[in-house]
């Protein structure tokens, strides 16, 4: 964190200081909206949640060691009261990244594999410069100005994963962080029930390429149509990745061994290198070449940045997270998240996982589908059936009963049982499961089965009694 004293603070964000005995006490850590993780020298941004006020916790964070609390009404404690916790929080945030004017901003969107190219990122690209990144999967209008707080001197690069559910989040966004680099990944089908089609996600995930600079550099996937047409929309150096001839950035010769670790030779202005991924899923692959076309653009040489790519490690939780029982069950826990092109590859996964092995699959419910939602789990079902699944539990209500039926029709050999909750669904795995199994686990977020892919990962859980 940049520091800035409480009055510097209340200048930033136009708000009015009440109950701070020196105004020159100095902010020194991150902001937080959870009381229970702030930092001693941190702020509490007091917003209003789902089941309560963070107004409420104001005492407990000063206690804790938060310099104060920014609140929209006096609470008793050090406060910075604005008219809108939010937008002064946005403030904040570009008054940190303004202190650092050599750091460059790169966002990067997309319908899937966000944080699994941020993390990417933020391990190859310190070969360039010191860099940070998005803290967990803070994305949106409140995670996206936490991140930044966490900003310090002599940074070079802040990666910033960027989130979007309609038209315009993207553009307010890259107004608290204008980013000097820009990457979309794909457009898929997450939140499709929001947008109300494929081409408005398209429409809204460009806008982070529209706000790019004319001297900035746009990342593009070039095998995804929608996204290689955002070419047009900037006048920002483009430069592409895939597998097409037709891409900056490519990958070759790829192969997925016994583990569903994928390797490839990283080719780019006539250079290769090989990359062994130590990530699980051949999807892993286009995130990959994502990172290394920044990297590359920014001005990697290639066989660093594959070098780079092949030390990288899985940093979070619930994206194919794989973890080896004692008794030779293997555990897929990809369970953060769920939309029909993850389900897809996480199908993919565990088919090359498998190699004779008996595989499960514990899916719960995607959300945030609309009206083709009936449809879109009918055609997971289908897809599960053909990925030669021996044991599908359903977890969730109407949707998940329609993908259970889906399964059972097109593979009547497949045993489909349904489960109410995550904690009928742990039940139900542990009564199924046998020594060398392969299960996995994927869920919308809403559904929590990551608790449920925790427990089973437990050597003891099939003998608890849940």
């Amino acid at each position: 964190m940049i520091p800035l004293s409480l009055e510097a603070v209340a200048a930033a964000v136009g708000g009015r200081l009440y109950d701070v005995p020196d105004p020159s006490v100095l902010m020194t850590a991150p902001a937080v909206v959870d009381s229970r993780t702030v930092e001693p020298g941190g702020l509490l941004a007091a917003l209003p949640g789902e089941h309560t006020d963070g107004h409420a916790f104001a005492a407990n964070a000063v206690k804790a060691g938060a310099v104060a609390v920014l609140a929209a009404r006096p609470v008793g404690v050090p406060a910075v009261v604005v008219k809108n916790v939010l937008d002064a929080l946005a403030a904040l945030a570009s008054t940190v990244l303004a202190a650092v004017p050599e750091a460059t901003v790169i966002g990067l969107t997309g319908s899937a594999g966000k944080t699994s190219t941020k993390d990417l990122l933020a391990q190859i690209l310190p070969e360039l410069g010191p860099t940070i990144a998005t803290v967990k999967s803070y994305n949106g209008e409140i995670g996206l100005p936490l991140a930044v707080t966490h900003l310090v001197q002599g940074v070079r690069y802040l990666v910033l994963e960027m989130g979007a559910r309609g038209i315009g989040h993207l553009t307010h966004l890259t107004r608290i962080a204008p980013p000097s680099v820009g990457l979309v990944l794909n457009v898929g089908t997450a939140h499709i029930g929001e947008f109300g089609g494929r081409e408005q996600i398209a429409r809204a995930k460009g806008e982070l390429i529209e706000a790019l600079p004319a001297d900035g550099l746009a990342i593009l996937n070039a095998d995804d149509p929608l996204v290689a047409a955002m070419a047009s929309r900037t006048s920002a150096r483009v430069l592409t990745f895939g597998a097409g001839h037709d891409a900056d950035v490519r990958a070759l010769d790829v192969a997925v061994d016994a583990c569903g670790r994928a390797s490839f030779t990283l080719t780019a202005a006539g250079t290769k290198a090989r990359v062994e991924l130590s990530l699980h899923g051949v999807h892993q692959v286009s995130n990959a070449l994502a990172a290394a076309a920044v990297a590359i653009g920014l001005g990697a040489a290639v066989e660093t940045t594959a070098a780079s790519l092949s030390r990288a490690v899985l940093v979070a939780s619930g994206r194919m997270e794989v973890t080896d029982r004692p008794d030779g069950v293997r555990i897929i826990n990809d369970a953060f998240n769920a939309n029909p092109d993850s389900m897809k590859a996480a199908f993919t996964a565990l088919q090359a996982m498998a190699d004779g092995r008996r595989t499960i699959a514990v899916l719960g419910e995607m959300k945030e589908l609309g009206a083709d939602g009936g449809e879109e789990h009918r055609q997971v079902g289908v897809l599960a059936a053909a990925a030669g699944i021996h044991v599908l539990i359903a977890v969730g209500g109407d949707d998940a009963r329609v993908m259970a039926d889906a399964a059972q029709q097109d593979n009547p050999q497949l045993k489909v049982v349904g489960a109410r909750d995550r904690d009928h669904a742990l039940a139900l795995a542990c009564e199924v499961i046998q020594p060398g199994d392969i299960v996995l686990v994927k869920g919308s977020h809403s559904v929590r089965l990551e608790r449920t892919a925790e427990r089973l990962a437990q050597p003891d859980t099939m003998n608890d009694d849940h």
